[in-house]
């Protein structure tokens, strides 16, 4: 399944393909919790402890998560010692840090990560459980996204969080349909059988826009880098690229 959502920032959508289809989030939800955060009033600066055990979202045994070094070793290297928030936020947007996203749901909680998604004015999206919760997913608790919900919450953003997501260094799927240079503020995630990507695009020559693509299926390998879905997902953004120009005056085609 492949879904797709294109628009100018604030305007109706230029190219849409089963737009409210729900997927499993994989780490865009990260966006959601980083909104959350910024929005809590919580000391940013604030020292809290990194530990790997977390209060499942149901009742039972806390849960750990597994050590995800390929995509963000800084984190874990400060595993029993404290970090501040702000820095936790940079490496869980920049660095897609799984350690990092437990730790600030923690501290936010998921009914301000959920009204995050109503501010942007989300329809099918939810946060329900924190990463690797195994116990809640088994109860039928999981992350929901829309490929429409996504480029919602992207364009909602304020240019801070904006300026963060921007930094992503992964530079796969959208961002390698783009142009070298090309600034995309951008969220990426995926599992096996997942792919997503959602983010605002600026070119130096045309409008911005947001474009959200999210896909599911055999393609996707789950690796950072490497993955087939994540080549799709590049030709998908280069398409939309080369119609910059007349997004939402001329049919971009079949998708």
């Amino acid at each position: 399944m492949l879904s797709v959502y294109v628009a100018r920032p604030g305007g109706p959508p230029c190219l849409t393909r089963h737009p409210h289809h729900p997927y499993y989030a994989a780490s865009t939800m990260k966006a959601a919790v980083l909104a959350a955060l910024y929005r809590s009033g919580l000391d940013l600066d604030m020292q809290v402890p990194l530990h790997n055990s977390f209060a499942s979202a149901v009742p039972g045994p806390r849960f750990g998560i597994e050590p995800d070094w390929e995509v963000d070793a800084e984190t874990w290297r400060l595993l029993g010692e404290s970090a501040s928030l702000r820095w936790l936020a940079m490496r869980m947007v920049a660095h897609s840090s799984d350690l990092a996203t437990n730790t600030i749901l923690e501290r936010v909680g998921f009914p301000a990560v959920n009204e995050v998604w109503r501010l942007a004015g989300a329809g099918n999206s939810a946060v329900h459980r924190g990463i690797e919760d195994s116990a809640a997913r088994e109860a039928g608790l999981t992350n929901l996204v829309t490929a429409a919900d996504l480029a919602g919450l992207m364009t909602w953003m304020p240019q801070e969080l904006a300026d963060l997501l921007a930094v992503n260094v992964h530079r796969v799927d959208l961002a390698a349909g783009l142009p070298p240079g090309t600034r995309i503020a951008f969220k990426n995630g995926w599992v096996r059988g997942i792919r997503h990507s959602a983010g605002v695009v600026h070119p130096t020559d045309a409008p911005p826009y947001v474009i959200a693509v999210c896909y599911s299926g055999p393609l996707a390998n789950g690796e950072a880098v490497g993955d087939p879905a994540a080549r799709l997902l590049a030709r998908v953004s280069a398409r939309v690229w080369s119609h910059r120009h007349a997004l939402g005056t001329a049919a971009i085609g079949p998708m």
